[in-house]
């Protein structure tokens, strides 16, 4: 279900030969003519888009089985800004997040979101982690899997649960069916070796590194197994490595129904626009009965929007406020008009998954179910999520199914990784206190274990990923970071606070279609978020 609405176009090229060194020292100052001689040297292409015209393609091929570093190899895609500067700081890897992300577009974007004085100190670097979108073999254990109309996600009968049990079965199934030689070395251990063979493929000593979301714990992974490889490490949106990853889908369900709440306020407050009324509570109460006017008799022609689908489309919401205007506007429609619409645009837009969602899916369960302990028992599932259910109803089960196939996985569980680290340079981390997708937490729990860290956090802030969004305070820190290598340093738990951005207004809503905000050109959002937000995408 992790949709991203920015479309990467260009073509993976693999590289001719073995990729040779390029200078990425520490605050290293190269003339021009020196750092592209040698980066000549690099087989990149061109891979130009319209939003991002310098960007440049190429892969890498490493081991699928490290133990076995001779054995069966595969291709990961990259992409990259290259620097401009005579001050040249090195590769700077993006990732964001899912798992499951795809972070070829992400570099683009990163580059051009940067101060240009900062951007072009470095070599911006995404890629497509293994199994994701352009590298090979990309994963896809069951196409269609989210097709509509879905089982009720509430199991309120035996039917409805047995329903749901066969559906997350049959997707473990397929999986261990399909990839059954695969499937044991997709897992964060894996990946973050697979991001120290792009570091020598770029020839770089060190790496710079700036990951959203699970690129959080991916990144502070790589600093526990590669510390003395870690140059600068900025994490924004900070999963807690504490509770990876059954206890952080619970955490999840609380934080979701909080920001859903969050939804409905907002909506009361701008009565005037949606006359749905100017008690949250009740406005709420309106949504439930749709919600379950939607599990009987799901709306819409070709596509269907039933109690499921509805959900999957009000999640992208907890993730991003500037969604809320879309969603109103479609929540007023069924409601006021009895016209159901924009309720499905709506679904299409945010929610319905293609083949980019069903890869996405893929490596997400893939690598979650893999990389720590699921419960086996559904009795135990089925306690758990009854108990959050009855205080947090919102997503609870839908998060549930979500994640269900870890219970039935084909491969044995890891242990997860104690990131505990004080062997790091200084580190910046970024969290947004109402933050749904990885509650603030988890960036308190982050900042505690990496001794040499700093934390900026963004007061009263509820959407998922926060720098390069159009918060000048959190970016102002963010380029000082990069350029200078210099962290904010507070005498309490927090070291630096920032104002969040003002909520949206409902002018938005009066746009054609909520495709624009998912399509928006880098800087021509009020907020600077849409863009973001749509590369990060949702469950992630």
């Amino acid at each position: 279900m992790r949709r991203s609405a920015a479309v990467f176009c260009g073509a993976t090229v693999v590289l001719a030969g073995t990729l040779t060194a390029v200078p990425a020292n520490a605050s290293a100052s190269h003339s021009t003519n020196t750092v592209q001689a040698a980066a000549a040297k690099v087989t990149w292409k061109k891979c130009a888009t319209a939003d991002y015209p310098t960007l440049q393609c190429a892969s890498v091929r490493v081991p699928l089985n490290y133990a076995k570093p001779s054995g069966k190899k595969i291709t990961l895609a990259l992409s990259r800004v290259p620097h401009t500067a005579k001050k040249y700081q090195g590769p700077l890897l993006v990732n964001p997040g899912g798992p499951g992300g795809s972070g070829l577009t992400l570099a683009g974007f990163v580059a051009s979101s940067l101060p240009k004085k900062v951007a072009a100190q470095y070599d911006v670097i995404g890629f497509d982690p293994r199994g994701v979108g352009k590298s090979t073999p990309a994963l896809d254990c069951k196409p269609g899997y989210f097709n509509p109309v879905r089982p009720d996600s509430v199991p309120s009968t035996s039917a409805i649960e047995k329903a749901n049990l066969k559906r997350a079965q049959s997707f473990a199934k397929a999986c261990g069916s399909k990839y059954k030689d695969v499937l044991p070395y997709i897992n964060t251990i894996s990946a973050v070796k697979d991001l120290d063979s792009i570091r020598k493929a770029l020839g770089a000593k060190k790496i710079n590194y700036f990951g959203y979301s699970y690129g959080t714990y991916l990144g502070a992974v790589y600093a526990k197994l590669y510390p003395e490889r870690v140059r600068r490490l900025v994490l924004d949106s900070i999963v807690d490595p504490t509770g990876v990853w059954y206890e952080d889908n619970l955490d999840q369900d609380y934080a979701f129904d909080k920001r859903h709440k969050a939804l409905m306020a907002w909506i009361a407050k701008h009565n005037s626009t949606y006359k749905l009324g100017t008690d949250p509570a009740k406005i709420e109460a309106k949504w439930y009965a749709m919600r379950a006017e939607l599990a009987k008799k799901p709306v819409g022609g070709r596509v269907k929007v039933g109690a499921s689908e509805l959900e999957d489309t009000f999640t992208p919401g907890g993730y991003y406020n500037g969604y809320w205007p879309f969603l109103a506007k479609a929540f007023a429609a069924y409601v006021g008009d009895k016209n159901a619409d924009p309720l499905v645009e709506a679904y299409q837009n945010f929610a319905a998954v293609d083949a980019s969602g069903d890869n996405g899916y893929s490596i997400y369960t893939s690598v979650q179910c893999r990389d720590a302990s699921w419960p086996r028992d559904w009795k135990k599932w089925t306690k758990d999520n009854w108990a959050v259910y009855k205080k947090a109803p919102f997503m609870t089960w839908n998060n549930a199914w979500y994640n269900a196939p870890c219970a039935f996985w084909p491969t044995k569980s890891l242990k997860p990784v104690n990131v505990a680290n004080s062997k790091l340079p200084p580190v910046l981390l970024f969290q947004a206190t109402d933050d749904a997708a990885t509650p603030y937490q988890g960036g308190v729990t982050l900042h505690k274990l990496l001794k040499k860290s700093s934390l900026v956090v963004e007061q009263g802030g509820g959407n998922h990923g926060i720098t390069l969004s159009g918060n000048t305070c959190l970016d102002k820190y963010l380029a000082t970071y990069l350029d200078k290598g210099k962290v904010p340093r507070g005498s309490g738990k927090v070291d630096a606070v920032c104002k969040k951005l003002p909520d949206p207004k409902p002018q938005a809503a009066q746009q054609n279609s909520a495709q624009s905000t998912l399509s928006t050109a880098p800087g021509a959002a009020a907020t600077g978020g849409d863009t973001l937000h749509g590369i990060l995408g949702f469950r992630g």
